[in-house]
């Protein structure tokens, strides 16, 4: 072979190796499903490395890892939550992908090497038979397309941030909600637990009663089929704390048995801060309608719209690709530029256009539509909150009636004036009040909820942490606690 055609290939080898030395490798990661569910069904609240991310978390970034341990409230299952909820992990994911596209859009197209005419003429005189033509191609962006493209890369990014806190807020109301759930199955037990040892003492005083003559066996049918149905309620009350201890469980994204042992406090619960009388007029609502996360989601989803647009609008106009070349052709040298261009004539790009046109719309709608359902779920939130308020105030005036009569009655029997069966009478409809105030009360605690749902504002305390992007289960591998 000539030692011109070697030279050649030569050349063109070592530039493809100086090209290629910069380019990511490929490092596999395969993915084990029993390995994998193995990990999940590992996963404890002991975990130290959870207990490192709850006292960075912490506002007052003084809690020990006994403290945490011994009492789980809302705030801590919120930030277990945030640790391992893996809907968490998929925004994560997505925002990472969102972050590599606007790489993806700032980058300058490559220019391409070509080689026009690569030839030898037999029998040539040496060093006149080679034609050697390279041409590099340049593409040049007209129009500010690069400048479009990044435009909706970004808010594309944004969206994706938006995505990621709504993720997080929709974790902690899955937190709230089971915990609430959780503590109401938990007294409703206690209360019917008494009302079950309050109403066997009657059953048992009765049946005394019935065996002298003293009472009728009517009363005694009665009393056994009410103790019956306070049996039942209190089952149900057992299985509605079973199936919340469960939903606590996947809302934080851990086995069920990883809260075994596991002491919970239910304090938020009991003094919840209270939003202003007039929810529908005060500035959380106008918050809420401008930087709810997503609101801030959709507001970066037609800004992307947007940019897609002026980007289509942008690519009707032809890029410039510009072929700079040398020829060395017989021993002549050559130089060459080859300009080109599309030529728009079979079409426009009016269809993508169109079409970018069309998805401007429908964000615009859909942001809409998103204000709208913001405004009538407040607007119901805040109406059923108030409604619930009235008659909490109705049930508290109930029981203090049946605590007053209670007493009296208490004060009749130690004077002799009525029998213990007419106490246990009382105090039985007193306990059923308590049991109804209880019960509207879990109603104003779900419904504080969905206000504070609706206004993404946290009433139960428990505020989200700033820095949702970092994958917390990494941060404490990286930086473990000294």
């Amino acid at each position: 072979m000539p030692a011109h055609h070697m030279t050649s290939h030569t050349i063109i080898a070592a530039a493809l190796a100086m090209l290629c030395a910069g380019c990511a490798s490929y490092k596999p990661a395969p993915l084990s499903a029993v390995q994998n569910a193995q990990a999940i069904q590992a996963r404890s609240l002991d975990d130290p490395r959870l207990q490192t991310f709850i006292a960075a978390a912490r506002a007052d970034g003084a809690a020990a890892d006994g403290q945490v341990r011994e009492n789980w409230n809302l705030g801590t299952l919120i930030l277990a939550a945030l640790y391992f909820h893996p809907n968490l992990d998929i925004a994560r994911a997505d925002l990472a992908e969102a972050r590599a596209g606007v790489d993806t859009a700032r980058q300058r197209p490559n220019p391409s090497l070509s080689f026009e005419d690569l030839s030898y003429a037999p029998g040539a005189p040496p060093g006149t038979a080679w034609t050697i033509a390279p041409v590099v191609n340049f593409m040049i962006e007209t129009f500010g397309k690069r400048e479009k493209r990044t435009a909706e890369a970004t808010a594309m990014l944004e969206a994706a941030r938006g995505e990621l806190r709504s993720a997080s807020w929709q974790v902690r109301a899955g937190v709230r909600d089971a915990l609430i759930d959780l503590w109401a199955a938990q007294q409703r037990l206690n209360l019917l637990q008494a009302r079950v040892e309050a109403q066997g003492q009657l059953v048992a005083l009765l049946e005394r009663g019935l065996a002298v003559g003293e009472a009728s066996g009517l009363e005694l049918a009665r009393e056994h089929a009410d103790r019956n149905r306070i049996d039942l309620a209190a089952r149900d009350a057992e299985r509605a704390a079973i199936a919340a201890r469960s939903q606590l469980a996947t809302s934080i994204g851990i086995p069920l048995q990883a809260l075994d042992g596991v002491h919970l406090s239910f304090d938020v619960f009991e003094r919840p801060a209270q939003p202003a009388t007039d929810i529908a007029a005060n500035d959380l609502r106008q918050e809420a309608l401008t930087h709810r996360s997503d609101v801030q989601t959709l507001l970066a989803d037609y800004a992307a719209a947007e940019a897609a647009l002026a980007l289509e609008v942008a690519n009707q106009y032809p890029n410039l690709t510009l072929g700079p070349g040398y020829e060395w052709d017989a021993g002549r040298h050559r130089y060459m530029l080859l300009p080109a261009v599309d030529l728009p004539i079979f079409n426009q790009n009016q269809g993508p256009i169109s079409q970018a046109w069309a998805r401007r719309e429908q964000a615009a709608a859909r942001f809409t539509a998103l204000q709208t359902q913001i405004i009538d779920s407040l607007d119901g939130a805040s109406a059923i909150y108030r409604a619930t308020n009235q008659t909490l105030a109705t049930a508290d005036t109930l029981l203090n009636g049946e605590q007053d009569r209670e007493r009296q009655t208490l004060l009749l029997f130690k004077a002799g004036e009525i029998d213990r069966p007419a106490l246990l009478s009382v105090q039985l409809e007193r306990i059923a009040a308590q049991e109804s105030r209880f019960d509207v009360i879990v109603q104003q605690r779900q419904s504080l909820a969905a206000v504070e749902d609706a206004l993404q504002h946290p009433f139960f305390g428990a505020a989200l942490p700033a820095d949702a992007e970092t994958n917390p289960r990494i941060a404490a591998l990286e930086n473990p606690r000294r």
